[in-house]
């Protein structure tokens, strides 16, 4: 991990600086910067404009042997059938235009400077290795030198299941590797297909910006690697992984979304390799992830497969998020309690099929985020979890949302649906200040909303429209009265109405044990009801402001909490 490099990242890393070395995010994508240098602006979205000193044309060839112009002075040029190796030893920036078909051939760059690689509607297999591969020169004190990947028409890169080329004392980690940094820009598009290791590597950062289009497909490796961070500003990005134990994303560091449409899906299993536990992960952000714009779609189907997961916090400000993981469990799990696996401790080797798991801190301040996990929790984070603004909708199998400490809602829209646990699970206290909470456990002993009281710890109701299918942890403190209904029905559509504001919800069809709810003032509830319009949120399941007719009113009667349902 690189230390102490120019910082353009927002606030919130404040909480980890000193924590872990200082995670580093360089924004260098302005449209129209001229100096070529590595910090040229701060548009992240736009396509980038260098000056080069130079342009080297390379034409790769299926009936012959590629050739390469422009290629002089210090860049030389070194060409076997399809195999282009350049060699840039001096201090000229360069841009290689690329061009043609070869079916056994590669690019291969050693350069100690910033460089450009337009591809032209290119395609280039290499059965031996990487199809593109950047290296810096051995003489060079920081050998990795930004690439940038300008992309113009479409072009496929493809590697080989077997490195047969690499020299012992280099790097070659994925079909499109660079020792330095990679950005993708322009307004064409690529397609990867890695069969011998991952997709796309750089040993520093990759960025992908406005206009392009890029399609990885990986049977060996991760789909792409930024070891100091994945930052993506834009573009279309599809990514398909199926090798077992890697990654769609994988960064040692950082995971950022500022827009773009983003698509992963992993089918490889959680496995063990010479006893170590490689876990299947639709994005690993080892430090901070951090979703801000854009959409991002991830599915996992793999046993002990997560959506989206790492060792430090979370930060959701805004954008689109849906994670669906399908898999089994992975391994096993020791110890008592509830859910699938229990609520003891667990072998080293087990790991839960989780739709978003931290062992940082999770804030939501925005967005939208959908997640259904089907054999474990769905949102869990082993530190404080608080949500003030946004859309959530957890479903899950386990809880649906679980902190390990402190969870704290006081605002935005959560739902949080389990069929086999708790609905909102905090192992310690439990702060409901505001929002809109939907909650729903299966049938008792679960808990709609549940506080560690085991632990010394306590459900605070102090604010918010609240709904819950099933109990509130026996021994809350309700500064805001609560209420249960005499009789509820399951799949039936309700509406409730908290002063000038209505809802109308949809219970579950199975689970839960009694209807209890919570307002500014004192709800209004019926049943049965007709709606029409309405803001659509919680996956179908809840409507903001509709227009409803018809139903039975409901009567409610005081409830302060547990009430015989434990």
């Amino acid at each position: 991990m690189k230390k102490n490099i120019l910082l353009l990242l927002s606030f919130a890393m404040m909480a980890v600086a000193c924590q872990k070395d200082d995670i580093t995010v360089v924004t260098d994508t302005t449209s129209g910067a001229t100096n070529g240098s590595d910090n040229d602006g701060s548009d992240t979205t736009s396509s980038i404009t260098t000056d080069y000193d130079r342009t080297v044309t390379i034409v790769f060839s299926t009936s012959g042997a590629a050739s390469v112009t422009g290629a002089e002075g210090n860049i030389t040029a070194l060409v076997s059938g399809n195999d282009v190796t350049i060699r840039n030893s001096g201090d000229e920036k360069v841009l290689y235009n690329l061009s043609g078909t070869t079916t056994d051939g590669f690019l291969k760059i050693y350069s100690g400077r910033k460089q450009g690689i337009r591809l032209n509607s290119v395609n280039i297999t290499n059965s031996r290795g990487a199809a593109i591969n950047v290296q810096g020169l051995e003489d060079t004190p920081n050998k990795g030198k930004r690439v940038d990947i300008f992309l113009n028409g479409s072009s496929t890169l493809a590697d080989g299941a077997t490195y047969s080329l690499t020299p012992s004392a280099e790097d070659e980690k994925a079909a499109l590797f660079s020792e330095g940094q990679i950005v993708f820009s322009g307004s064409g598009s690529l397609t990867v297909n890695a069969t011998g290791k991952a997709g796309v590597t750089s040993d520093d950062w990759v960025q992908f910006m406005n206009g392009i289009t890029l399609t990885v497909s990986s049977s060996a490796g991760h789909g792409v690697r930024g070891k100091d961070y994945i930052l993506v500003s834009g573009g279309t990005i599809d990514i398909s992984v199926s090798a077992n134990g890697k990654k769609g994303f994988s960064s040692d560091s950082l995971v950022r979304f500022d827009g773009g449409e983003t698509t992963i899906r992993l089918t490889g299993n959680t496995v063990v390799e010479s006893g170590d536990t490689n876990r299947s992960n639709c994005i690993k952000a080892d430090q901070l992830f951090e979703m801000n714009a854009g959409t991002l779609t991830v599915s996992n189907s793999g046993t002990g497969g997560k959506g989206i997961s790492g060792d430090g916090p979370a930060f959701f400000r805004g954008g689109t998020v849906n994670v669906t993981v399908t898999g089994n469990n992975f391994g096993s799990s020791s110890g008592g309690g509830h859910g699938p696996w229990g609520g003891g401790s667990s072998n080293d080797n087990s790991v839960g099929a989780k739709g978003i798991k931290f062992d940082g801190n999770i804030e939501v301040s925005g967005g939208v985020i959908t997640v259904i996990a089907s054999k474990h929790e769905g949102i869990e984070t082993k530190g404080t979890l608080t949500i003030s603004g946004g859309e959530v909708y957890s479903q899950s199998s386990d809880d649906a949302i679980n902190s390990a400490s402190t969870m704290t809602i006081t605002g935005g829209y959560v739902c949080a649906y389990s069929t086999g646990n708790d609905g909102l699970d905090a192992n310690g206290n439990l702060y409901l200040q505001g929002g809109v909470v939907y909650a729903i456990g299966k049938s008792s002993p679960e808990m709609a909303i549940d506080a560690n009281t085991e632990g010394g710890y306590k459900l605070y109701v102090q604010g918010g429209t609240i709904i819950a299918i099933g109990p509130l942890e026996n021994g809350a403190q309700l500064s805001q009265n609560c209420y249960r209904a005499s009789s509820w029905s399951r799949n039936a559509w309700y509406s409730i109405t908290v002063g000038n504001d209505t809802y109308a919800f949809r219970t579950p069809s199975s689970g839960g044990s009694g209807l209890i709810v919570s307002g500014s003032e004192q709800p209004s509830v019926k049943s049965g009801v007709s709606t029409e319009g309405g803001t659509s949120r919680f996956n179908g399941m809840f409507l903001e402001d509709p227009t409803v007719s018809g139903g039975t009113n409901v009567t409610l009667s005081s409830y302060s909490g547990g009430g015989g349902w434990h």
